[in-house]
């Protein structure tokens, strides 16, 4: 019998924190999975660490290798792999909680059908601590769009998907040059579909290291501005409240500035919208251009 859930982890030049991700799958209480390994060109010791693991026989692992494409790209990868009807993905640098599997295995049977996306964990800090808020617990399901305009939710939460619907969905776009688009592009799209069950647990231990996509997000927007572009016309289209629209339109100007597209407000499928913001996304613009800071967000983690 094939396995339930896919945990894939895509990676590159990590080999010195893979090990806490591995050392996690090994404490499961439930082996109903298979963990994907998608290494988007790494150069550095992780197909040997990994191939010592496959030897060691146990915890079920399908490794990919592919030229670097960036996060995005492995995830599409990963997807087009993942023949399980969950998946769920657990970065290189985190970690899945004691006993998540059976968790996430024995909620679903109970709770999941078709008519839900999948479930909606939660994130915490090595030392436990939750990620942000945790999730309303007056509520069954709810689109994650909805958890954080309707509900306050705060900070990343863990998401785990029918196969069927991250398949279903298109893949991340990949522009020449560029190595990030938003995850969270495929999230809004499924949301459109079905809602998650909502699972007030902790799911995955994080922590975000100083060379993660969340710690450099200023370096991302300047190094993938049609990326960016793409994905910002996806969060207006989609956006659940006004100022969510407004706020993707600052940023969508000033990604277009970025690669010289002055037909963005053509472009645009809020194009009222898009006008208004015209002002503040140029002065982001130059902001993002000449600030020396790596991030808007602070994290603060316990040891």
């Amino acid at each position: 019998m094939s396995p339930t859930l896919t945990i894939f982890t895509p990676t590159f030049n990590r080999a010195y924190t893979l090990h806490l991700c591995y050392e996690s799958l090994k404490r499961q209480s439930c082996n109903d999975f298979i963990w994907l390994i998608i290494d988007d060109g790494s150069t550095d010791s992780t197909r040997e660490l990994i191939e010592g693991w496959v030897l060691e026989g146990l915890v079920p692992i399908n490794y990919h290798y592919q030229e670097n494409q960036g996060m995005h790209g492995a995830h599409n990868t990963a997807y087009e792999l993942i023949q399980t009807e969950l998946n769920i993905c657990i970065d290189s640098d985190d970690y899945m909680a004691n006993d998540a599997v059976e968790r996430i295995l024995s909620f679903w049977k109970k709770h999941g059908d078709k008519t839900y996306a999948g479930i909606v964990g939660l994130d915490a800090t090595p030392a436990g601590r939750v990620i942000g808020t945790t999730l309303p617990e007056n509520i069954k399901d709810s689109t994650l769009s909805s958890l954080y305009a309707k509900y306050k939710v705060k900070g990343d939460k863990k998401l785990v998907y029918r196969s069927e619907l991250t398949k279903k969905v298109p893949p991340y776009p990949l522009f020449s040059g560029e190595k990030y688009c938003p995850l969270s592009y495929k999230y809004i799209l499924i949301d459109q579909e079905y809602p998650l069950l909502i699972m007030n647990e902790v799911l995955c231990h994080v922590d975000y290291l100083e060379d993660g996509s969340s710690m450099n997000i200023i370096k991302q927007y300047k190094k993938n501005p049609r990326s960016f572009s793409f994905f910002r016309k996806v969060a207006m289209k989609y956006a659940p409240t006004y100022k969510q629209r407004l706020r993707e339109s600052i940023h969508y100007v000033s990604s277009n500035l970025m690669v010289r597209n002055y037909y963005f407000l053509l472009e645009s499928p809020c194009k009222f919208t898009t006008l208004l913001a015209t002002p503040v996304g140029i002065a982001l613009y130059f902001y993002i251009n000449h600030t020396s800071k790596s991030t808007f967000f602070k994290h603060t983690n316990d040891a």
